[in-house]
C-alpha cells in the first residue's frame, strides 16, 4: 500500500447522493467504501482518498452475497475493510450499480446450444460511453457495427458519444462522416485524431471532474491511444494496425480506470470482436428512433413492416429515406432481444429449481441427522 495526500477525494472518484444513499445502511466500524480501477483474476486494484490496495474478494461476500453474474469489475464501489485497521484489504460487498455496460459472453457453445446464457459486465458505473469508430478503413467505420453499440449503450442507461478518430487518414470524410450521421440521429459526434492531437479538446465537456468515461470499439480504432492523449503521456501500449485487412492487435488485455490530469475519469477496455447486445427491446428502440417514429404512422399497430398495406416503414425506404441494411439489423436485433429474454427466463426457472433442489436435500440431511438422534 502506498499512501500520501496526492490521491482524490471520494466525490473526484464519482461518489455522490446515489452512493451515498446505497452505502449508508451498510456502513459499519472497520468498513470504507473504494472505487475498483482494475483487476488481474481474483485481484482487484482499488482506490479510497487515504490509498491504493490490493484487495480480494471475501467468501462470505464471494459465496453468499455475490451470485455468478454479479461479480465485481472496474468502475464498482464496493466496501472493504479499512487496512487502517491494521487488517488485510478485502471486499466484503458491491454497492449496487448506477449504469453497467453488459453484454452476452461471447463465444461459446452455450449460447447456441440452448445453455445458459450469461452476462458479462464490462464497465460499471459510467456517465458517458465513447463508441470508437476509425475512418482510416470502412471495416473499423462500420454503420451496423455502431448500431450495435448503440442499443448496448441505452440498455445501460448511460450517454452515448460517437468518436471517429483518424480523420488525418480518412480517404473520404465528408462520406465517411455523413454515413454516420445518418445512424447518428441527436447521438453527439466529435472527430478527432489522437496521434495528431486534432480537435481533442472536443472531448473536455465529457470529462469534467467526477465524471466516468468509458471507451468501446474494435480492436484497432486508437482506443488506447486517445487515452494516452487525454493522459498526456503514453501510459498504455499501443499496436499497428495490420494494412492486409486493417485489424488492430489486442494491446489492450484487461480493463483499467484512469483519473485525467483535468477532472474526470476514463476507463480502457480490449477490443470487442463479438458484440452481443444484453437488454430489452427499449434499447432497440433507442438506438433506431427513426424507425419506431415511422412505425406510428403504420396503419397496423402490429405491421412487422414487411408485406402489410399502409407501412409507413416500407414507404421510406421506397423513397430513399430510410436505409434497406438499418431495417434488416434493427430486426435483427430484434430478434436477438426476444431469443435472450426466453434464455433469461429459462434461466430464472433452472435457478428456481436447483434452488429447491437444494432445499429438499438440506431436510432429508437434518431428517437423517434428526432419526440418529431419537
Amino acid at each position: 500500500m502506498i499512501q500520501d495526500n496526492s490521491y482524490p477525494e471520494l466525490r473526484e472518484l464519482g461518489w455522490d447522493t446515489f452512493f451515498i444513499n446505497a452505502y449508508q445502511p451498510l456502513a459499519a466500524p472497520g468498513v470504507i467504501p473504494a472505487r475498483i480501477i482494475g483487476q488481474e483474476r481474483n485481484i482487484y486494484r482499488v482506490l479510497h482518498p487515504r490509498g491504493e490496495f490490493l484487495a480480494t474478494i471475501s467468501g462470505r461476500a464471494l459465496y453468499r452475497e455475490m451470485p455468478g453474474d454479479i461479480r465485481p469489475t472496474v468502475g464498482d464501489w464496493v466496501i472493504v475493510r479499512d487496512p487502517a485497521a491494521g487488517s488485510d484489504t478485502v471486499i466484503e460487498g458491491i454497492l449496487p450499480r448506477k449504469t453497467a455496460i453488459s453484454r452476452q459472453v461471447a463465444g461459446g457453445r452455450d449460447r447456441y446450444a440452448g445453455g445458459i446464457t450469461n452476462e458479462q459486465v464490462v464497465a460499471a458505473n459510467v456517465d458517458t460511453v465513447f463508441i470508437v469508430s476509425s475512418l482510416d478503413n470502412e471495416r473499423n467505420a462500420s454503420a451496423r457495427r455502431i448500431e450495435r453499440y448503440l442499443a448496448l449503450v441505452w440498455s445501460a442507461g448511460a450517454s452515448p458519444v460517437i468518436v471517429c478518430n483518424k480523420v488525418d487518414l480518412c480517404p473520404d470524410l465528408p462520406s465517411y462522416l455523413g454515413e454516420i450521421e445518418q445512424i447518428a440521429l441527436g447521438v453527439p459526434m466529435v472527430n478527432i485524431s489522437a496521434t495528431q492531437r486534432i480537435r481533442m479538446e472536443t472531448m473536455a465537456a465529457y470529462l469534467t471532474p467526477g465524471k466516468t468515461a468509458v471507451f468501446l470499439g474494435v480492436s484497432g480504432v486508437g482506443k488506447s491511444s486517445i487515452i494516452n492523449a487525454l493522459l498526456d503521456e503514453e501510459r498504455i501500449k499501443t499496436g499497428e494496425v495490420r494494412a492486409g485487412d486493417a485489424r488492430g492487435r489486442h494491446t489492450t488485455t484487461r480493463r483499467e480506470l484512469f483519473l485525467l490530469p483535468g477532472g474526470g475519469m476514463v476507463i480502457d477496455t480490449p477490443g470487442m470482436r463479438e458484440i452481443q447486445v444484453w437488454g430489452d427491446a427499449d434499447a432497440i428502440d433507442g438506438a433506431f428512433p427513426d424507425i419506431e417514429q415511422l412505425a406510428m404512422s403504420c396503419r397496423f399497430r402490429d405491421c412487422t413492416h414487411r408485406e402489410e398495406p399502409g407501412c409507413a416503414v416500407r414507404e421510406a425506404i421506397l423513397a430513399g429515406t430510410l436505409d434497406e441494411h438499418r431495417l434488416q439489423n434493427y430486426r435483427k436485433l430484434q430478434r436477438e432481444t426476444s431469443y435472450l429474454a426466453a434464455r433469461q427466463a429459462g434461466k430464472v426457472r433452472l435457478d428456481e429449481k436447483l434452488r429447491w433442489k437444494h432445499i429438499a436435500k438440506l431436510q432429508k440431511q437434518y431428517q437423517k441427522h434428526d432419526d440418529k438422534r431419537a
